[in-house]
């Protein structure tokens, strides 16, 4: 009897070799659409602040703006007649320290944490991927910077999304020897901290950005735990005393955790001060989240034992419902399931699905970049209101944690 010879078979090319060629043809189209977008010649900029836009972030009045702007040296010369004058993010730092120093309120303008006012680091995780996770951890960093605060984010996940959205191409713009591995590696190769740091296109906002080289703390921490079980090494405390050593620079820290509960995550949420979790609610994805939270709380009670002084404290500790749409009966349902479950602890703010954020990020933008122009007004409008309401919320409970109104 003969068997029968299938029909129909891919080419004898090894899975390694298949794999690898995918990738290389996947990242050169990608490379392209992004070079098409900021060519490789210029840096990502920020597009210029209409006037609503400027006394939103400042928190003043329009006309109080239209009187101010015309006497303010320094200020970029685009549209001399006040109505028309669009604002550049150094003209807002400008405009910001003007009013600092004329404000008898210290800290209104500039707001930036002092005294015992602790460094906020929040993590900002999810172990299933499409919870919009990097989306959000992004949008709160560029709108705490936007909002006059020195922000750090920190790109935890080696594949870089979020590093790509703040304007490094990870492939290119990323060595080696550039991410949050080399302050944190095993080796006597580690380097300060703030040698991996570089600036943004947003004024106060650093990154820390990822690569590839990030896996290579996975790979190497339960090597260094076995060999150095005896001598009461750990890695809870990694993360956190590599930001330790910039502390003074910066009010708060935004970590884009990895979609895995591995030792990075851990590190992070040892060394985090509040915890952000994103959550889809569709059904799928709060089951994953119910699997989640189990693990989650075996793996933070293993952690809070090594941790100083046998446990961990946050301040605060929310789920964030996103890629939310109202008029989804079973989502609205599930959400408000997850309100009644959590009333203390799920934000009273969604983020909406919309085109207009989706977008976006497919030429490496926010919300906050994007022209309005790109989308209808409400399409836009909507977004932006939406992903603002959500990052104010989490502002306040900041403030609230450092004893400031909210």
């Amino acid at each position: 009897m003969t068997l029968l010879q299938p029909v129909f078979s891919e080419p004898a090319l090894a899975p390694d070799a298949l794999v690898r060629d995918h990738a290389q043809r996947l990242g050169h189209k990608l490379r392209q659409i992004r070079a098409a977008a900021f060519p490789p010649a210029s840096l990502k900029d920020f597009r210029r602040l209409t006037p609503t836009e400027t006394v939103r972030f400042l928190g003043v009045t329009d006309s109080y703006l239209r009187q101010l702007a015309p006497t303010l040296k320094g200020l970029s010369e685009y549209g001399q007649n006040p109505a028309r004058r669009t604002y550049s993010l150094d003209d807002l730092y400008l405009l910001r320290e003007h009013l600092e120093a004329g404000s008898r309120t210290k800290g209104k303008y500039l707001p930036r944490r002092a005294g015992v006012e602790r460094l906020q680091l929040i993590a900002v995780a999810n172990f299933k991927g499409g919870s919009a996770k990097t989306t959000t951890a992004a949008n709160l960093a560029q709108y705490l910077a936007l909002m006059g605060y020195r922000v750090l984010a920190i790109d935890l996940y080696p594949q870089a999304s979020l590093t790509a959205l703040m304007g490094a191409t990870p492939e290119t713009d990323v060595a080696a020897s550039q991410t949050l591995y080399s302050a944190i590696r095993w080796d006597d190769q580690v380097v300060p901290t703030r040698s991996v740091i570089r600036k943004t296109c947003i004024p106060g906002l650093h990154l820390i950005p990822a690569g590839l080289q990030l896996m290579e703390f996975e790979h190497e921490t339960p090597r260094i735990l076995a060999s150095r079980a005896q001598r009461g090494q750990t890695f809870v405390s990694r993360i956190a005393q590599a930001i330790s050593a910039v502390d003074a620079d910066y009010d708060i820290v935004v970590m884009d955790c990895p979609p895995q509960l591995g030792f990075l995550t851990l590190s992070a949420l040892a060394a985090a001060t509040s915890v952000l979790i994103t959550i889809h609610t569709q059904m799928l994805d709060v089951l994953s989240m119910e699997q989640f939270l189990v693990m989650l709380s075996d793996l933070l009670a293993v952690v809070a034992k090594a941790a100083p002084g046998g446990h961990i404290a946050y301040d605060w500790f929310r789920y964030l419902i996103t890629r939310h749409e109202p008029t989804d009966g079973p989502q609205s349902q599930m959400a408000r399931l997850l309100r009644q479950l959590f009333p203390d602890h799920v934000l009273q703010n969604p983020t909406l699905k919309s085109t207009a954020i989706s977008d976006a990020g497919l030429t490496s933008q926010t919300i906050y970049e994007v022209q309005r122009n790109q989308f209808t007004r409400a399409t836009y409008d909507r977004a932006l209101e939406s992903v603002t309401a959500v990052n104010a919320e989490i502002l306040s409970l900041m403030r609230l944690s450092w004893g400031r109104a909210g």
